[in-house]
């Protein structure tokens, strides 16, 4: 672990620091499952709304 004195000789411990690196854009067939994805998810939380609706207003 790096460690660094400081006046007084008080030691510093500092956390090791992840490599760094570029990111890459996504690909077309990654842009297509996101897509895919996005559209799941909307179909779910409107199904589940709809059925919260629809059981709420059962008396």
């Amino acid at each position: 672990m790096p460690y660094t004195n400081e006046e007084g000789g008080l030691l510093n411990n500092f956390a090791r620091e992840p490599k760094v690196y570029q990111a890459e854009p996504p690909t077309e067939g990654q842009k297509r499952t996101y897509i895919f994805l996005g559209i799941a998810a909307i179909v779910l939380v409107g199904g589940l709304i709809g059925v919260a609706f629809f059981v709420s207003s059962i008396s």
